[in-house]
This record gives structure tokens, C-alpha cells and sequence, in this order.
């Protein structure tokens, strides 16, 4: 008889433990919460179109955390194929054996985060596939690349949900969650989308400051003039009290002309231009980019007010000596040998 209840006693365990794992519970007790990074970043994004073999592996030494760009996701919730995945898994092979910290960038057409958003059933299966993906791929986090939120549509509170429920998923696995958002220079319902409440879920905001012809008044060809960063530093964290740990400074690794049209930083010092300063002409066309003094400035600003600079993108910068991500580096006293 005591035999016959110690089996019984055996199955009933099992049953219990078969339950537990069959609702998820199990994994639950195995998650490792997420534990708060504070250390000064150097960002840096790998688009899906870019060859790896185009950026030196000495470059990942010098930058701290790299997304992959981009994953894009459905309006129900679901992910689309990720583009060029053999370039995905050496990108972040390369990352991992020097020590940087790795991610995806999830970015689409906003129409398709609106409706997203929108849904609570969208919502909860969108961040169960980011999850299952950072997982599945042993990521340190993922950035929410959605430009942009709106007060016009309404998709400023739904934001704020996804944000949360997105947070809340990953730190509970150890994970971190990093936004890229507007620069805020310019007022209207795009600066007003991001809500201050949105500040306490996010590990850190990577803050476009380019793209701004015509802004600088003093430089109106000047794209991301070092005064744009000083405005946006000062909308972000003194207006809306964005805490300083949380903001990372971006800093273009490309040129434009008046005519909006880009160039690499690289083609730049390809074309035995002086990068020290932020002009350059080429086939008889004026660029306007940010050249090593500036991004040295511009560094010095991030350190002393800011937690971090972001670069869109890599592969963008020069591989050698001229190399903005280098001279950033170099201010900072960073060893990337």
C-alpha cells in the first residue's frame, strides 16, 4: 500500500511539473530580470544592405552596442522575413567576439506600427515575436525604430502601451530596450508623440539630430549643425526632463547637399577632402557633414550633458585614421587596440 501511494504521489509530481512548463511558468522562474546599464554609449546601426566584409573588423572595438537594421513587423503583430540573414548572424558574430553589446532595430512604415499599436492582440503578439526573436538569437536588446508617433492620429498614447508591454518582456529576460526618436527641434505633433511617461520604460533614446536643412540659420545647409544638438540636449533634458543617463546623442556619418542628397563620410576622405572641417566639394557639388573637430565637439557635449553618441551608420564611416567613430573615440580616451 505505501508502495502503491508513493507512486501515486510520483505522478501527481509530475503532472505538476509537466503543467508548469506546459503554461509557461517554468520559464518564467528561469528569466534573469534585466540590470541597469548607466555606462557611456557608443551606438552604432548595420543595415541589412550593407556587405560586411566593406566595414574592418578593428571598427567594432570601438563602438559599445550594435543593432541590426532592421526587422519589420506586420500589422497584426507577426514579423516579416529578416533581410539578409547570413549577414545578420556575422555582423553579430563580430559584435559578440569583441565585446559589443548586440541588438535588433525594428523599424517599418509608420501606417503599419499605427494599426499595430492600435491592437491589444497585436500588441501582445508583436512582443511575444521580438521577445521569442532576442531569444532565440542571443541579443543583449532591441531598439524601436517607429518614426514617428503622432499626436495628429492618435498613436501617441498607443505608443506608450506598446513601449511598456515591449519593456516590461524584455527586462523581465535580461534584456534592454532602446528607442531611436526625434531630435525635438521642431515643434508640432510628431515632438509632442513621445510622451514623458514613455522616459521610465526605455534604457536609452537614441536622438536623431540630422536632417535638419535649413534649421541652423546661422548654417542652413548645414544638415546637423553642432548648435542642433545643443537645442535638442536642451529640449529633451531640460523641457521635458529626459534623465541624462537615458540620452545618447546621434551623429551622422554622412553629408548632404542643398539638394538633400547624401554622401558617405567615407567617399568623403576618399576624396582627399579636408575632414576636419564639415564641407566638402565633389564633382563641383557642396556637402555639408560633420568632420572630426565637430564630432570631437559634439562628443565633448554628449560626455558632459548626455550619456552616449549613436552613428547612423556604420558602414558610412571610414575605415582608417580619418574615421569620425575613431576620432570619438580618441577624445574620450578609449583603447580599441
Amino acid at each position: 500500500m505505501r508502495k502503491i501511494y508513493f507512486l501515486i504521489g510520483v505522478s501527481l509530481l509530475f503532472a505538476i511539473s509537466s503543467c508548469k512548463k506546459s503554461d509557461g511558468l517554468a520559464d518564467v522562474e528561469q528569466a534573469t530580470p534585466y540590470v541597469s546599464d548607466i555606462s557611456f554609449k557608443i551606438v552604432s546601426y548595420f543595415p541589412s544592405y550593407r556587405d560586411p566584409a566593406d566595414v574592418a573588423d578593428t571598427k567594432y572595438k570601438m563602438i559599445t552596442h550594435l543593432f541590426y537594421a532592421f526587422l519589420n513587423p506586420n500589422p497584426d503583430g507577426s514579423l516579416a522575413p529578416l533581410e539578409q540573414p547570413g549577414r545578420f548572424a556575422t555582423v553579430m558574430q563580430k559584435g559578440r567576439a569583441n565585446g559589443v553589446k548586440t541588438g535588433i532595430s525594428i523599424s517599418g512604415t509608420s501606417s503599419i506600427f499605427v494599426t499595430m499599436a492600435a491592437s491589444a492582440a497585436a500588441r501582445n503578439l508583436f512582443v511575444k515575436n521580438v521577445l521569442l526573436f532576442a531569444r532565440t538569437n542571443n541579443l543583449n536588446g532591441v531598439d524601436l525604430d517607429w518614426e514617428y508617433p503622432s499626436t495628429a492620429n492618435g498613436s501617441a498614447d498607443n505608443y506608450l502601451l506598446l513601449v511598456k508591454e515591449l519593456s516590461d518582456s524584455l527586462h523581465h529576460h535580461g534584456k534592454f530596450l532602446s528607442t531611436a526618436i526625434t531630435p525635438g527641434v521642431y515643434a508640432g505633433s510628431i515632438r509632442d508623440g513621445l510622451k514623458t511617461e514613455v522616459f521610465q520604460f526605455v534604457d536609452f533614446f537614441n536622438i536623431m539630430v540630422y536632417d535638419g536643412i535649413g534649421w541652423d540659420k546661422e548654417q542652413p545647409t548645414q544638415h546637423a549643425s553642432y548648435n542642433m544638438a545643443v537645442a535638442s540636449l536642451n529640449y529633451w533634458l531640460g523641457t521635458r526632463g529626459m534623465p541624462k543617463e537615458k540620452a545618447v546623442l546621434g551623429i551622422p556619418a554622412y553629408g548632404k547637399n542643398a539638394a538633400n542628397a547624401s554622401k558617405a563620410y567615407r567617399e568623403f576622405v576618399a576624396a582627399n577632402t579636408d575632414t576636419s572641417l564639415d564641407y566638402a566639394t565633389i564633382n563641383g557639388v557642396e556637402y555639408f557633414f560633420n568632420g572630426t573637430v565637430t564630432t570631437k565637439r559634439k562628443t565633448t557635449l554628449a560626455k558632459e550633458r548626455a550619456n552616449g553618441i549613436m552613428f547612423w551608420e556604420f558602414y558610412h564611416d571610414d575605415n582608417g585614421d580619418k574615421s569620425i567613430i575613431k576620432a570619438a573615440n580618441d577624445l574620450l580616451g578609449r583603447n580599441y587596440n
